[in-house]
């Protein structure tokens, strides 16, 4: 699968998270429940599968984006140990700090993402330029050849 093709389906992803999202104060508290252990579920399936390419592709990774998959996941880790904590208090004023601080880490998050986006399409885009430069040498070292011939 071509890289834009990836990106692509990177923007069908953040359009379906948009979606429920913009969905979530009208739905059921069960549902919405739901909508977020679904969310979860299918995060730390993306979270295995990178972690699978990582590993498959390890020589081939740079270092800071191996340091990434790291602080990434122990991140994500810390996080979730947080939400799960938290779902067990009931105090109003627990509360409302819990929400206020979830709204702050679910802006942090859509910030972070927004900014993978833009990683993701530059390395793209600089992928593409890297298979360009290697065709046009392969194609400068195929004419040298002829010549000499």
């Amino acid at each position: 699968m071509a890289l834009s093709d990836e990106l692509s389906k990177l923007t069908v992803r953040a359009q379906e998270a948009d979606e429920r999202a913009g969905a979530a104060t009208e739905t059921a508290k069960s549902e919405l429940e739901a909508n977020r252990d679904f969310a979860r579920a299918r995060g730390e399936e993306q979270a295995e599968d990178r972690r699978a390419v990582t590993e498959k592709g390890q020589e081939q990774i740079s270092d800071a984006w191996k340091e990434m998959e790291i602080s990434w996941n122990h991140a994500t880790a810390a996080l979730r140990e947080d939400v799960e904590s938290r779902k067990a208090e009931h105090d109003l004023r627990k509360a409302q700090r819990r929400a206020d601080r979830a709204e702050e880490d679910a802006r942090f998050a859509i910030n972070f993402a927004y900014s993978a986006i833009a990683e993701a399409e530059y390395s793209v885009l600089d992928a593409e330029l890297a298979r360009m430069d290697a065709d046009e040498q392969s194609k400068e070292g195929d004419e040298e050849a002829g010549a000499r011939i």
